[in-house]
């Protein structure tokens, strides 16, 4: 069945999408930084995944920064009617001289969020973003002056759906008293499930929940329950990680990512796994 297998949501009630996407984060250089190594492999990975079905991908401003934006459009533009592009916005990442790794520092202000939703556009070659997303909430600034600046841009035509990352409850409902929310984008997977009630305020208001770092990494590899139950199945303990998401709630939209054409058949044939009424109460206790 392939990507069907997955079902699919309605996003903001009107946007249907598959539950399984793609996160196109890794497709830039190392550390999400520069351009692509090879500059070739963005657009084999994002054509596979058309290839493959998938009709969600997820990216931000700050992946890059700009150049994923700028990949996903030199690959995929024009944009077919059935595919969604999500984009994130109030996340700025600078690498300062000497350091390992780029900085991250949240940005709220409603004209910074005016900025970079119109040079998303441009980037995306778009009139309007089908989900724009705040990135980080700015302590240093109200999430209503925040999600009212989005709200104002939906209102002129150039967002049609707004979500928020790395929110609580608490957040959520603020936002929610401005405008309605249509995902949530959250770190959550089988071993890690801190977010638990959000999924849960989720499911109770109809909004998507899109897990980051839905396989885990090494904590759910070498997880023995994971590791056991994949072999059952032969299996990977990713597809597991994937399989045991999309059967947690119908609410969970996947958008693992990858840079690699074999690693992103191998997200998606997580679909087609079958996880049992015994696998699931088994990987209860695979925190």
């Amino acid at each position: 069945m392939g990507i069907d297998a997955g079902g699919t949501f309605m996003i903001g009630g009107d946007r249907p999408v598959h539950r399984m996407g793609f996160g196109a984060m890794q497709l830039p250089g190392p550390a999400v930084w520069g351009e692509a190594k090879d500059p070739q492999n963005p657009g084999r990975v994002l054509g596979r995944a058309r290839e493959l079905g998938i009709d969600l991908i997820d990216t931000a401003e700050a992946y890059g920064p700009e150049v994923n934006e700028r990949q996903i459009r030199s690959a995929l533009s024009p944009f077919p009617q059935d595919l969604l592009i999500a984009t994130k916005c109030g996340l700025f990442r600078s690498w300062p001289k000497g350091a390992d790794y780029p900085d991250m520092r949240p940005n709220g202000a409603p004209a910074e969020l005016r900025k970079s939703t119109e040079g998303s556009l441009k980037r995306l070659g778009v009139e309007r973003i089908d989900l724009q997303q705040l990135h980080r909430v700015d302590p240093a600034v109200p999430i209503e002056d925040s999600v009212g600046e989005l709200a104002r841009l939906r209102s002129e035509g150039k967002i049609r759906h707004i979500g928020l990352s790395e929110v609580g409850i608490e957040e959520i409902e603020r936002a929610r008293a401005v405008v309605p929310i249509a995902t949530v984008q959250n770190k959550y997977n089988v071993a890690d499930r801190a977010y638990e009630p959000v999924l849960a305020h989720c499911e109770k208001h109809g909004i998507g929940f899109m897990p980051w770092f839905p396989m885990g990494g090494g904590r759910v590899r070498s997880n023995a329950v994971v590791t056991r139950i994949a072999a059952r199945h032969g299996a990977l303990p990713a597809q597991v990680a994937l399989a045991w998401l999309l059967k947690r709630s119908k609410n969970v939209l996947l958008i693992p990512g990858t840079a690699s054409v074999s690693h992103l058949e191998e997200n998606v044939a997580a679909a087609d796994l079958e996880l049992s009424v015994e696998d699931m109460r088994d990987l209860e206790s695979a925190e």
